[in-house]
């Protein structure tokens, strides 16, 4: 029995890795945005911890190894992890004076170096309790190995496609804490050790949880301002009301602000990517790529135009019906990555704009040689693609490899700044055509 304790021990710290590491970038997400810094953070914190884990571990297997020290990682690693949601805003707190790139370095040492570290211990000790002598010791440890890899594997899938959008990061991460506590738990009642220590922790975390389960998740808050929260396979999204308008927010980040009564959008880029459509004579087709609050979908279509609008994520359509007045008579919403619907469909259009944002930033696979090609050849011979994209400052390197791009693909580009100092973080709209842009 203690044999497949061992290897349910090994299944479950293998799978909170995995788990841990994609709830990462959905607890930070909000704050920093995921961007490769975000990513780039967590995987450094997630490797340095497992290293420090591994090393760890394996000195501590060679000095009288016990199931019960093994088990007693998982629960420490377990505390941990199910306190993150409480602990987060503090040093999130802390460390915002210090910029992006150590802010985000630092919450995710703090928040998850500690945790990782003792799930890293778990396979050496593990494979030392397992072998029986050396010459199964390959042997051993590759079991473990696969067993606590395919776990991961399974946990990756689940995470991501599964659990965060129906149960939420908040509440996840508390179950995942839990789940390493009752293995550890289940671990203590077949060694038969530990009876009244072991109950009086369970009975402390389940109580505990059963209390602050509702604290772990954000509800809407009507009172004060927040509207709407949902977990999506793609972001956190809020709808927030302040004296400002109202604003849809996907991972703290910004995507649209209207007016809470008219609905009208208060972006200043909007009324720039309104400008193409005064190129023509006459209304004609539209394509948006990247929906957000639906405001520009609604200016073209006030204006006679017949729109399309590509958004990926089904969330996001749902919020622009629910709270920014969207409405089916202005277009239709095709829920698609925006260049795999280009691919598919025959249509041409006389205005493309491309008003993407994954997070806090463009989905590079929209900004390519090859996407923009592939926009050319669904615009009309004069046809029109407008991009929005946000920058510090007009002269941003950003701003000219885009347009450097565009000028491979297209006869005329100009670039419209619109923020003032010129040195601030804000929007510049990108025009692009075969005829001119006077």
């Amino acid at each position: 029995m203690k044999k497949y304790i061992l290897y349910i021990i090994v299944m479950i710290s293998g799978a909170s890795v995995l788990a841990l590491e994609i709830l990462g970038t959905r607890i930070l997400g909000p704050f920093y945005g995921v961007s490769l810094y975000l990513w780039s953070a967590l995987i450094t914190v997630t490797l340095a911890a497992l290293s420090s884990g591994y090393f760890i571990g394996g000195n501590l297997a060679d000095k009288n190894p016990s199931l019960s020290r093994l088990s007693l990682f998982c629960i420490l690693a377990g505390i941990w992890i199910t306190i993150i949601p409480l602990i987060k805003y503090p040093f999130l707190t802390i460390f915002e004076p210090l910029g992006l790139r150590v802010a985000v370095v630092l919450s995710a040492f703090i928040l998850f170096f500690p945790p990782l570290t003792m799930l890293g211990m778990i396979s050496p000790y593990a494979i030392k309790l397992r072998a029986n002598d050396l010459n199964e010791v390959g042997r051993t440890a590759g079991n473990l190995y696969a067993i606590s890899t395919i776990a991961g594997v399974c946990s990756a899938l689940l995470t991501g496609f599964i659990l965060i959008p129906n149960i939420g990061v908040n509440r996840l991460t508390m179950i995942v804490g839990i789940c390493l506590i009752l293995t550890a738990t289940l671990s203590f009642i077949v060694q038969k050790k530990y009876y009244m220590q072991t109950g009086i922790l369970l009975a402390f975390m389940i109580i505990s949880h059963i209390l602050l389960w509702n604290k772990y998740q954000q509800n809407p808050d009507i009172k004060n301002g927040l509207i709407a929260v949902e977990q999506s396979p793609y972001g956190e999204l809020r709808v927030i009301d302040n004296e400002n308008g109202r604003h849809l927010l996907i991972d703290g980040g910004i995507h649209s602000i209207v007016d809470e009564t008219t609905k009208e959008s208060l972006a200043h880029y909007v009324a720039v990517m309104d400008l193409p459509k005064y190129f023509f004579d006459k209304p004609g087709k539209m394509l948006l790529i990247g929906l957000g609050g639906g405001s520009l979908m609604k200016q073209y279509a006030n204006a006679g135009w017949k729109v399309d609008a590509v958004e990926i994520d089904n969330i996001i359509i749902k919020l622009a019906y629910e709270f920014f007045d969207l409405q089916t008579s202005e277009g239709t919403v095709h829920e698609a990555d925006g260049r795999q619907f280009l691919m598919s469909t025959k249509n041409s259009y006389d205005v493309i704009l491309l008003d993407a944002f994954g997070s806090s930033s463009i989905p590079f696979h929209l900004v390519t040689k090859e996407a923009f090609d592939l926009i050319n050849s669904r615009l009309t011979k004069n046809g029109i693609l407008a991009v929005n994209i946000e920058t510090i400052g007009w002269d941003d390197p950003f701003v000219s490899m885009l347009y450097k791009t565009l000028k491979q693909v297209f006869k005329h580009v100009l670039a419209l700044p619109m923020e003032e100092p010129p040195n601030q973080f804000g929007n510049v709209v990108l025009l692009a055509s075969h005829q001119p842009l006077n």
